[in-house]
Order: structure tokens, then sequence, then C-alpha cells
């Protein structure tokens, strides 16, 4: 039986998504996502934390993104978490984590200055479906 590596994350995108290729040609699109969630401490003090998560969409996921998102837009990214090591220029090795994107769905309209249209949903598997806020996964 295989495992299961899912992570579904709600935030605002911030960082404008940065488009790239392999030397293969593939495109490949990193971005920068925040999630914040609210809690009543001990002491009854409302406090708010902020998650960041980067972000990294391929092939035509990527050029949708690259496309359509912008830093401040909220986004829905459905993906898998990816571990990283490597060594610093110190020395040190350093991990990191990341999304792996296998759906982005857009959560608002873009402002007056970009272009309008509905808000859809781009996956991995190249299929772009119209859809609203009512058609969330959970």
């Amino acid at each position: 039986m295989d495992g299961l590596n899912k992570i579904m994350v709600i935030g605002n995108v911030g960082t404008d998504p940065e488009m790239r290729y392999t030397p293969s040609g593939s495109p490949v699109t990193s971005f920068r996502i925040a999630t914040s969630r609210s809690y009543t401490a001990q002491d009854n003090e409302r406090k708010q934390e902020t998650e960041w998560f980067t972000v990294v969409a391929w092939n035509n996921l990527a050029e949708q993104v690259n496309q359509y998102l912008t830093k401040g837009r909220r986004a829905y990214v459905e993906g898998r978490i990816k571990s990283h090591s490597f060594q610093g220029n110190d020395g040190q090795m350093r991990f990191r984590n990341e999304i792996v994107a296998s759906r982005v769905l857009f959560l608002d309209r873009p402002s007056d200055t970009e272009n309008q249209g509905d808000d859809f949903t781009v996956s991995s598997d190249f299929e772009t479906v119209v859809s609203g806020a009512d058609d969330l996964p959970f």
C-alpha cells in the first residue's frame, strides 16, 4: 500500500509568481503563499499567526499560475510536500519544504486593472474548469 502526502492551503499570494524553464524546456513557476489563523490565548488575548509556504507548479499549471496569479490574490493550493536539504554558503546543512502543486484555485477576481473573468481552477492534469467559490473541495 502506498502512503499519502497531501496538503491543502488557502491564503494570500505573497510574491508575484516567477516562471523559468528546466534545461529540457519544461516550465516551472514558484511563488509564496501566506496562511493565517486566529486563536485566543490562555490570557484571553486574541492572537494571529501566519505561516508561509513556497509553492512550485510544473508544465501547464506553471504557465496558468504565472499568467493569472499576482501578489495579493487569494488562492487555494493543493499538492504534496517535498523536502530539500542543501549545504549553505556557511557550510551548514539547510532544509526547505515546498508544496508541489497539483491544483490551484483562484478565489478572488482580478483587480480592475487586470483581465476580468470568472474564477477558475487549474489542475496539473491540463484541465481548466470554470468554477466559483461554492465549488471548493471541502
